[in-house]
């Protein structure tokens, strides 16, 4: 009897689900404002190059970056989703891709003041953490590691998103730190600007620690841990290796080891990692020495259908996408993703823009949620049975290309997401890679850090 009446009185405590708490991710909106349906097709966008657009429609082309009706349009599908999210992570690149003698610094701060105005416009009571991406300085890529008037005009721009210690940690080094919104919350938003390490960078090639945002974060994850925070950290330029060619990293070698040292360092305080860059719908798992998962950071694709002309990339266009994140709010625990895109091609031809969920990820993957120990079970399934490698694959371009994920593909994918350090991955590729023969059937069975072959 004892016993049934402690159940009783403990239940509300056992049963009551996680508070559930609600997050958009977008980046990567890349506006390009000179977008036109021209009957010229080397007229339509400066985003395309030298390359014809001959079928340009309303809502953009898989060649040009984002039309300002499709990035609108991005923006109020949020709104129609889901109106009332927590907060909204915002990772950065607004300005299209064209040469630097096409934009000024006038030009790239006007996108980013029209991006920002939008946001808050439609979402006008969400608090918004913002992180600039490569292309969004003059010259792009170029950021330097102290204080400058991008940074101070930016930080302007976002003065009511931030705090006053974040403004002024913005105006030195558009990196900052700010506490997640409302009542008993366990946890802060770290930003960071990881385009300081992005080897375009020539402004901090050499130093050890460009702006000393390395040694502010691991600062600000030691004083989380004493003071019982969880973290989700942001930015734009990832560390690791583009998944849609070989041996492409973002980061100077240098950087890419210091980043994983804190990762590896803190981890039990990081409940999330969430950047872009890519475009693509990807995410890179971390481990510890003993090879034990402690951390997964999320790609999200990016708003522009702008196919890259990076070499060594096969038909690199994405459908736009968003994505919303389901998360304890008690725990900062993330429960599920779902990411939402919108079919370009069909939106062109019904002049209208329908956007739709492309998937679930905890229903896509059958898994729990979206833990580090869940996406584990995710990437071992991916390198494991091939329907769930092409059903990554299709999601990897926003269900763009449908086309079959060969051995050589696999590799890539595979590497890129379970290997983040330079060493590992080299030795990821070479021992994939060079076992591929035509005519056995590979078995990949992922151990924690190792990738083991089995030829049949």
């Amino acid at each position: 009897m004892k016993l049934l009446q402690w159940l009783i009185l403990l239940s509300p405590w056992g049963v009551a689900g996680a508070e559930l708490g609600k997050f958009w991710h977008i980046s990567d909106l890349h506006l390009d404002p000179n977008y036109t349906i021209s009957k010229d097709p080397l007229q339509v966008c400066p985003s395309a190059g030298s390359q014809p657009v001959p079928n340009a429609g309303l809502w953009g082309d898989y060649l040009c970056d984002s039309p300002w009706a499709l990035v609108n349009s991005s923006v109020y599908a949020m709104r129609e989703i889901e109106p009332k999210p927590d907060f909204i992570l915002w990772t950065g690149d607004d300005t299209p891709h064209v040469p630097n003698e096409r934009l000024g610094e006038a030009a790239v701060l006007a996108i980013v003041d029209r991006l920002t105005n939008l946001i808050r416009e439609v979402f006008p009571d969400t608090k918004v953490y913002a992180a600039l991406g490569n292309h969004d300085f003059h010259p792009k890529n170029q950021f330097p590691a102290e204080s400058n008037n991008i940074y101070n005009q930016v930080a302007g721009m976002w003065r009511s998103w931030l705090s006053n210690e974040s403004f002024a940690l913005f105006k030195g080094g558009a990196f900052y730190s700010e506490k997640l919104p409302g009542p008993g919350k366990a946890g802060r938003v770290v930003v960071l600007n990881t385009n300081l390490y992005y080897s375009s960078n020539e402004q901090t090639a050499g130093m050890a620690d460009p702006g000393q945002q390395f040694r502010w974060l691991g600062d600000v994850l030691s004083n989380a841990s004493r003071d019982g925070e969880m973290v989700y950290i942001i930015g734009h330029v990832p560390p690791g290796f583009f998944e849609k060619t070989q041996d492409k990293a973002w980061f100077r070698e240098s950087f890419n080891e210091a980043y994983l040292k804190l990762v590896q360092e803190h981890h039990r305080v990081i409940a999330g990692q969430f950047f872009g860059h890519h475009h693509t719908d990807s995410f890179r798992m971390f481990y510890d020495n003993a090879g034990a998962p402690i951390s997964v950071m999320f790609l999200t694709p990016g708003v522009t259908p702008w196919k890259t002309t990076l070499p060594g990339v096969d038909n690199g266009a994405n459908n736009p996408g968003i994505r919303l994140f389901e998360y304890d709010q008690a725990t900062l625990n993330l429960q599920d993703t779902v990411t939402y895109f919108l079919n370009l091609s069909q939106a062109n031809a019904q002049k209208i823009p329908h956007w739709e969920q492309e998937y679930r990820l905890t229903e896509a993957y059958q898994v729990q949620d979206a833990s580090t120990s869940s996406m584990h079970t995710v990437l071992t399934r991916i390198a494991s049975e091939p329907h769930i490698l092409q059903r990554y694959y299709i999601y990897n371009s926003v269900s763009y290309d449908h086309s079959t994920c060969s051995n050589i593909c696999r590799t890539e994918h595979v590497c890129a997401m379970q290997q983040v350090a330079f060493d590992t991955y080299a030795t990821c590729l070479h021992g994939l890679g060079a076992k591929l023969v035509p005519g056995f059937l590979l078995v990949l069975t992922l151990l924690p850090s190792l990738l083991v072959l089995v030829v049949l």
